[in-house]
């Protein structure tokens, strides 16, 4: 049966794609760096036997040798530049086109994504994606012809040494995959436990005052440290069975080198007589024993870049959800898309406070989102603006807050420019008494808002729409506010619907009370007359 790992999913196809030119070009100067390889090693053992056992020096081997040398070398050269090259190359096609499909891609789709593990991921992924169909699918590549040219190389001199080499193929080939399941498993392992890493210090950092205000840095900081010690344990695991496989196919390798150099040797000492090892020319020993272990070089490297495929492996299933194609028209579970298909009949007053209710699953977000026009992604059905040609103001605890002082935080999107309306405007939402957030107006604001919890940037938002004109749209706007805080915010709400439409997505049962009108997502069916003004 085949797992649906071994089946390529979208985003290891686009990798395999956009490798697909360089990966013939490099395979191509493998197998010339190989026959370089393998005519120096001819080239030498002639040389050397004949010096040997006829006490001359014959330059045309000897030319021929080092000729053949400097094709390999050059082939392997250009090969391992242009690997290079073609590794830089799809890892930013990988990152474009994930950015691409990013931007792209609905708004609810990423709202459930853990940030700090969706930016390290977008970091590492596309590398180990790279490597995976660079350089590992070039050493698969080579291991399938390298060790079939030395031994068409071996056979004419000996079949007997060349089948003997042969055999050792199928021990090599059960052991790949004895040890590829584990390196597997542990690389799973890793990617999972630095997702938990990322997520969780992201979330810390965006806490960090929280976290400061209860005396908790140093428990966090102990959480974190064990996560990284889990990260590292993995780490170091991964690269122990990697190492442990190289190791042992070195030993293989050495091992049957080792008995093919006894044979030779007691057939030339005339000690044993075995078909295919005695009778030879000096130099047709020593060219088999130059050309052995070109037969398991390829294995070796193919060894060395085993975690190589089990990284890209992981890095590929974790791309997936963003490669994965978008239904056309398509963009929601059919029970939501249903539901907010009837909103487009509603009649939306131009001021007044409107509440959307239901449960969690509902599509209170997803509604408010295509109402504000923020929901553009691919699949996306428009339904809204109730107000067409207006900038709205919308706030979420996603408010985006640059480096800058809280003033410049506050008139960030909007025409205000008068400090007294500012302060009346901040000081209306706690932002002003904020121990958290020392200095009034001037207080310092990191780059990202990362020194501000959720709730400062809600009412940052909601400052923001206070300050600005046309329709608003909030996104559970008391979610994360203490009980004053909620409240000041459910004032500010009410005061500007007064002039303006206000439409809420909650499930604070005190700011649906607020409302003139209520959108309940639960309800059996959407009545047009439940927006009118």
């Amino acid at each position: 049966m085949t797992s649906s790992r071994d089946r390529p999913g979208p985003a290891l196809s686009f990798a395999r794609a956009s490798a697909r030119r360089d990966g013939r070009a490099i395979f191509l100067l493998d197998a010339l760096r190989t026959t370089g390889r393998l005519g120096f090693a001819a080239g030498l053992a002639l040389t050397a036997g004949r010096m040997i056992e006829a006490g001359t020096l014959e330059p045309a081997p000897l030319a021929g040798a080092f000729g053949a040398l400097l094709v390999g070398g050059a082939a392997g050269w250009v090969a391992a530049r242009r690997a290079a090259r073609a590794e830089a190359g799809v890892a930013a096609a990988v990152l474009s086109q994930a950015e691409a499909r990013l931007c792209e891609m609905p708004v609810r789709d990423l709202a459930g994504r853990p940030r700090g593990a969706l930016v390290a991921g977008i970091q590492r992924h596309p590398g180990a994606l790279a490597r995976l169909v660079v350089s590992h699918a070039g050493a698969r590549r080579t291991m399938a012809l390298g060790p079939l040219l030395a031994v068409a190389a071996i056979a004419p001199v000996s079949w007997e040494a060349a089948a003997a080499l042969i055999l050792a193929m199928p021990l090599m080939i059960v052991f790949f995959a004895l040890v590829g399941g584990l390196i597997q498993k542990r690389a799973d392992t890793r990617e999972a436990a630095l997702g938990r890493l990322a997520a969780q210090f992201s979330d810390r950092v965006r806490a960090l005052p929280t976290i400061l205000a209860n005396h908790g840095l140093e428990r966090e900081t102990q959480r974190l440290e064990a996560r990284i010690g889990a990260y590292a344990r993995g780490t170091m695991s991964v690269l122990a069975v990697a190492f442990l496989n190289s190791g042992i196919l070195d030993f293989f390798s050495s091992l049957s080198i080792a008995v093919l150099a006894v044979f030779l040797g007691l057939g030339h000492l005339g000690l044993l007589n075995v078909p295919g090892f005695d009778h030879l020319a000096l130099w047709q020993s020593l060219f088999i024993l130059l050309v052995a272990p070109e037969y398991f070089a390829p294995f070796r490297r193919y060894a060395e870049l085993y975690h190589a495929k089990a990284e890209g492996a992981a890095a590929a299933e974790a791309l997936d959800w963003i490669f994965a194609p978008v239904a056309e028209g398509r963009a929601l579970p059919d029970a939501v898309d249903a539901r907010l298909a009837a909103t487009t009949g509603l009649t939306w007053p131009t001021t007044g406070l409107v509440a959307i209710t239901g449960a969690s699953g509902t599509g209170k977000t997803t509604l408010l989102r295509r109402l504000a026009g923020v929901d553009t992604g691919a699949g996306a059905q428009p339904v809204g603006p109730p107000i067409a040609g207006e900038r709205v103001s919308w706030v979420s605890t996603e408010t985006d807050v640059a480096a800058g002082t809280l003033s410049d935080a506050l008139v960030r999107g909007t025409d205000a420019i008068d400090r007294d309306g500012l302060t009346a405007v901040a000081g209306t939402l706690g932002l002003l008494d904020d121990a958290l957030l020392p200095g009034g107006l001037d207080a310092p604001i990191h780059s990202g808002g990362e020194n501000l919890s959720g709730g400062q940037r809600l009412r940052i938002a909601v400052a923001r729409m206070l300050l600005a004109t046309g329709p608003a749209f909030c996104d559970e706007p008391t979610a994360k506010l203490d009980a004053d805080n909620a409240e000041r915010v459910r004032r500010a709400l009410r005061l500007a619907a007064a002039s303006r439409l206000v439409v809420v997505a909650t499930h604070d049962a005190a700011l649906a009370a607020l409302a003139d009108a209520r959108i309940d997502l639960a309800a059996p069916q959407l009545r047009p007359e439940a927006v009118a003004a």
